[in-house]
């Protein structure tokens, strides 16, 4: 997901959740048989830990309550958007991984890079022969310098390898520099049939369309191929375990119409307004969104919204966490589910008063964090760290 820093079945997408949720991690987790009911909101959360979501289309319902997300794979441990960090992420638990951020190569191929540009995430400095790629462009009105994935066809890109994007955050992450390529989403579509099997149970992935409008500028609408790599896979169904999600409304709003799959809206800090709305000269912001008629109008094309965690808890200027919104009621009133983004453990990422002493790369009481946004009642979290969300889930659920 992007962090700018990222067909209405309103009825039973949101009804009881069965914990074929916990399914057969419960052991893992450490959950007694049956879990204590949980009400959060107009969700009922909690169930029995036998039986298993399998293979089927369960859909959005067969989620466990909250979600744990695992934000670019497990990236706080692996180089993001890469196999590593994808499986390890499976490894961890996390029920869903975010794979992958979709930018398109030059010969019209779906990456997974957080950003089209890609000096950042990869090795392609150090490629002497790709120096004359490196050039500036306005990417949603940012000047940005570096070497950008349209320039590239996919044998080209092939040849790079990742590495870690905030290394001092993460300096251990460094060590697994070099070691992956950047996957297509047809070799991510695969990977999940792959892992589905090997795993006994369903494997979700949720990506993302990055940059719609810039893209469709350049000749290369992200959407329609996205829908035609789905529909081949067969993954394009109201219950399929692909769940799509954009900054940009108005690229849920077209893929809504060329595919079923469950789709949500990206929301950035109230403030700001989404590039396509500043491309077509609409002047809404996202604090319109999250008003209750902004929520029912995205509620008629999308299933879900996915909002900073800064619109579910404010904060005040020395970064503490500050007032509840009225955003995940709202939000449920018309029948959307909430996957706020980003929990990570590192203590810039947290609230101050999580943080412990002044160690940038130093855990603070991430579990702490958790608890306080779970209690908000949203439906789930996209997280760096899939396992301490797992863990901060189980307590939430038990506690």
């Amino acid at each position: 997901m992007g962090s700018q820093d990222e067909h209405t079945d309103g009825t039973g997408r949101r009804a009881l959740l069965g914990a074929a949720m916990f399914g057969a991690g419960g052991a893992v987790l450490g959950l007694p048989g049956t879990a204590r009911a949980a009400t959060t909101g107009s969700m009922t959360v909690g169930a029995t830990t036998s039986g298993s979501a399998g293979y089927g289309g369960g859909g959005l319902k067969s989620l466990p309550v909250p979600t744990v997300i695992g934000h670019r794979g497990a990236s706080g441990y692996r180089p993001e958007h890469t196999f590593g960090s994808y499986q390890l992420a499976l490894d961890l638990g996390a029920d869903i991984v975010e794979a992958g951020d979709l930018v398109p190569t030059r010969d019209g191929h779906l990456v997974c890079r957080h950003e089209p540009e890609i000096g950042g995430t990869t090795d392609v400095a150090d490629h002497k022969e790709f120096a004359d790629r490196r050039r500036t462009k306005l990417l949603d009105g940012v000047s940005t310098t570096g070497w950008f994935t349209e320039d590239f066809t996919l044998a080209e890109l092939k040849t790079l390898r990742a590495i870690e994007r905030i290394p001092a955050n993460r300096p251990h992450n460094t060590l697994y520099n070099g070691r992956w390529e950047i996957p297509t989403f047809e070799e991510v579509l695969k990977w999940q049939e792959e892992q589905t099997r090997k795993r006994g149970k369903q494997v979700w992935i949720y990506p993302e369309t990055k940059h719609p409008t810039y893209f469709r500028g350049l000749g290369l609408g992200l959407e329609e191929r996205v829908a035609k790599i789905l529909h081949r896979h067969g993954k394009d169904k109201r219950n399929s375990p692909v769940i799509l999600q954009s900054f940009e409304p108005t690229s849920i709003q077209r893929l809504n119409k060329l595919v079923d799959n469950p789709l949500v809206v990206l929301l950035s800090a109230a403030n700001t307004r989404p590039w396509d709305f500043v491309a077509t000269g609409d002047p809404r912001t996202v604090a319109d969104l999250i008003t209750p008629k902004g929520l029912r109008e995205i509620a008629g094309y999308a299933q879900g919204i996915g909002p900073t965690l800064d619109l579910v808890i404010t904060k005040k200027a020395d970064g503490s966490l500050d007032k509840e919104t009225s955003l995940v009621a709202d939000a449920h009133k018309v029948g959307l589910v909430l996957h706020p983004y980003t929990m990570r453990n590192e203590n810039p990422f947290l609230p101050t008063e999580y943080r412990k002493g002044t160690d940038p790369d130093a855990y603070g009481d991430a579990f702490g964090a958790f608890k306080r946004y779970f209690a908000t009642g949203i439906d789930g979290v996209f997280t760096d760290n899939a396992d301490t969300g797992v863990l901060a889930r189980a307590d939430f659920v038990n506690g």
